[in-house]
């Protein structure tokens, strides 16, 4: 692999973040199936790419300094 990205980019990262809180959900009687699961990874990893992007658009408008 050559590519890089930021971790919370990561299918891997966010799939086993879901499966370790629907393991602890399990613990306290709450069950999660499998497709349920991967929407949720999917869904969350939606959300935080929104959200980096809306992020990086913020940090280049109030910059100071301008792209060289």
């Amino acid at each position: 692999m050559t590519d890089n990205k930021p971790w919370y980019l990561s299918k891997t990262i966010w799939a086993a973040l879901i499966s370790i809180i629907a393991t602890v959900a399990a613990f306290f009687g709450v069950t999660i199936d499998d497709s349920l699961r991967e929407s949720l990874s999917v869904g969350l990893l939606q959300l935080v790419t929104a959200i980096a992007g809306i992020v990086a658009i913020f940090g280049r408008i109030s910059a100071s300094a301008k792209i060289s």
